[in-house]
């Protein structure tokens, strides 16, 4: 090319999706991988049950399911939303407050390039991958993070929230995962209003991504946005891909607080439903079954049950990686992964995994020979090369704390915690092999 055409920021890797060519490759050479790097309970063995099913054939067999919707959503749907919301009697929505999305990753990505280039959104470190690259390419400048500390059960350092927002001008929004991925911490209702407080009193607006916010368990609670957010602007977001779990239909969408307070918002908000009309409309049937599952009657045992198996497993694994001596790791309570931290220093370049296949030794030395490679990547891959355990490093996910995050959705618990101890032992025969 004639010009450079590449925006600033394309270079980024989402680590999640990168690392499977690495782990299909390696199943070419005969390695049975166990796939603990994305979020998909259907692909990790959740079985969709029968009355979900029949309530999509039913679907099926009406015209209007083939058709587009509006652009907003399909009217029903956004009615039924809002009065979820508006049962609540803690904020009032309406229709018009809720915008559909191919999926949260199609909001997300809209969300923030409808943002001034000039203006930032402030994000929790470490913060899920499409989160951070959508704001990246947005300003094409790394983005302002507040840290979460796992020396403190992962939770936010408040004082440095308020002080980044009030020396840097430039952000206008703060971000929270609730629970968070990647590391499956829920927010106290007490510190979600100290960051909607920082808000109101920095003229801000929020985004709660709350894709999770009905998988709790270990008997932690939590506070939605529409409870807490008073008169501040501000966005949450929620989908079916991890709740009911559906994936691959790719449905997400927005609910809009406060919009009517502040005429800039409000035109930010336009612009977002601006992109959204360039697209027409979102897909249709998943829209349309919402309503019949979550009022379905054998919805709510049907979630109690996953929820239960996550609790089960986040134990099993706490309880083994909490004892690895290189490891810093809290119990994961909301959402389905875990996250584990090395101490501090124990890392370094020199240290392997022993791999039996040439073949396959040979790929993985090729892919860590790099100087400026992640001690955690480094660990990543020579993890996936003597086991076929796939994780993904912690560095991914904007931090620079090393480490890695695991998924908690096999079905066999079995299954489950001899894969947790594989990784405990070679945590350790990682660490000690530079000794």
């Amino acid at each position: 090319m004639r010009s450079d055409i590449a925006k600033s920021g394309s270079g980024l890797i989402y680590e999640i999706r990168h690392i499977v060519a690495v782990a299909s490759k390696l199943k070419e050479y005969g390695v049975e991988v166990n796939w603990e790097n994305i979020g998909d309970p259907v692909q990790k063995g959740e079985s969709i049950p029968g009355w979900m099913k029949e309530v999509l054939i039913g679907l099926l067999n009406e015209n209007l399911t083939y058709a587009y919707s509006p652009t907003k959503g399909v009217a029903k749907t956004r009615e039924f939303l809002a009065e979820r919301v508006n049962k609540r009697g803690k904020v009032q929505i309406t229709v018009e407050d809720i915008i559909f999305f191919n999926g949260l990753g199609d909001a997300i990505a809209r969300a923030y390039s409808s943002i001034h280039v000039d203006a930032r959104i402030i994000m929790p470190e470490p913060t899920y991958s499409t989160h951070f690259l959508a704001e990246v390419l947005h300003a094409s400048f790394p983005p302002n993070t507040y840290r979460l500390n796992p020396y403190s059960g992962w939770r936010p350092d408040i004082r440095e929230l308020e002080q980044k927002v009030k020396s840097h001008r430039a952000i206008v929004g703060i971000l929270v995962i609730n629970p968070d991925n990647p590391t499956g911490y829920v927010y106290s209702e007490e510190t979600l209003r100290q960051i909607v407080e920082i808000a109101r009193k920095y003229d801000l607006f929020v985004v709660f991504d709350e894709t999770y916010h009905n998988i709790l368990y270990n008997g932690k609670k939590t506070a939605l946005l529409s409870d807490i957010i008073g008169e501040v602007p501000g966005i949450s977001m929620k989908g079916i891909s991890k709740e009911f779990p559906w994936p691959g239909s790719r449905c997400g969408w927005i609910e809009v607080y406060n919009a009517d307070r502040d005429h800039r918002f409000a035109r930010y908000i336009d612009a977002i439903l601006n992109q959204k009309m360039s697209e027409v409309c979102s897909t249709t049937l998943p829209q349309l079954a919402i309503p019949k599952i979550f009022t379905h009657p054998e919805y709510g045992s049907y979630l109690s049950e996953r929820v239960r198996h996550y609790e089960k497993l986040s134990n099993i694994a706490y309880n083994i990686l909490k004892d690895v001596p290189y490891l810093i790791v809290n119990r994961t309570n909301g959402a389905f992964y875990m996250t584990a931290v090395f101490n501090e220093a124990v890392l370094n370049g020199r240290q392997r995994l022993p791999i039996k296949q040439p073949e396959i030794k040979q790929y993985i030395e090729k892919l860590v020979d790099d100087d400026n490679i992640e001690f955690d990547k480094r660990f990543v891959y020579y993890l996936l090369g003597t086991t076929g355990i796939c994780v993904i490093p912690l560095t991914s996910f904007f931090t620079a704390l090393p480490g890695f995050r695991m998924t908690l959705l096999d079905r066999d618990e079995g299954k489950f915690e001899s894969v947790v101890k594989s990784i405990a032992e070679n945590v350790v025969r990682f660490v000690e092999s530079s000794k």
